[in-house]
């Protein structure tokens, strides 16, 4: 439940979050989402993490260009994260809305936790302090290799982040980390297998969506 009292009787909202490592194409996709549930009737917002608020985004700055401890690391994000909560997320949610949202906590497990080496239950504490009584409702993980994921990023031809100019092997043990937490949490978090084309995971996304809409 929410932690922010509801309108005299309007639904609560549905939090969406997608999911993946870097280059597993979610970004994509999170747009088409949310054009279906607009179709739906809902009013839908977007954002990401880090990032989201004003403050998010300075934090999001320092986290993709600048070194740092990764305890630090995995402060900042969840940071972040309390103020996307408070000034974004709930309130959304709490008006009726669908929030959609690209990244959230799954990816401080996946990327401070498996990429990062940082003890899980420093992070469930940090979980559990930031948004006790809130977990996504649905969360597609976009699940690709590696290697196709690196492919698809050079081709972009931009400059990389600090997170997308680590080595293979943290993008592994990222994959490895959600794909676990996936494993775990099989009621909530759904997989799609990315390295299809992008119109096939697209079909998938929209008949969960669709099932989530009724």
């Amino acid at each position: 439940m929410s932690q922010m009292q509801q309108k005299h009787g309007e639904p609560q909202g549905k939090f969406i979050t997608f999911e993946g490592i870097d280059g597993a194409g979610k970004s994509t996709c999170i747009a088409h989402a949310a054009e279906l549930l607009r179709q739906c009737g809902k009013r839908v917002v977007i954002s990401r993490e880090p990032g989201g608020t004003s403050l998010g985004e300075k934090l999001r700055e320092l986290l993709l260009h600048e070194t740092m401890h990764p305890e630090t690391e995995a402060l900042l994000m969840f940071a972040a994260r309390r103020e996307h909560l408070a000034q974004v997320i709930e309130p959304a949610l709490a008006r009726g809305d669908w929030v959609v949202c690209d990244r959230f906590s799954d990816a401080s497990y996946a990327y401070q936790g498996g990429g990062r080496g940082l003890d899980a239950a420093k992070l469930f504490e940090l979980e559990r302090w930031t948004h006790p009584h809130r977990q996504p409702d649905l969360t597609f993980l976009f699940d690709v290799s590696p290697d196709v994921a690196g492919q698809r990023i050079a081709a972009q031809g931009r400059a990389l982040d600090r997170f997308e100019q680590e080595k293979r092997d943290f993008h592994a043990r990222v994959r490895a980390a959600y794909l676990e937490r996936a494993a775990a949490q099989a009621g909530r978090i759904f997989v799609i297998d990315s390295g299809r084309a992008r119109e096939e995971s697209e079909k998938i996304l929209d008949e969960k969506l669709l099932s989530l809409c009724l």
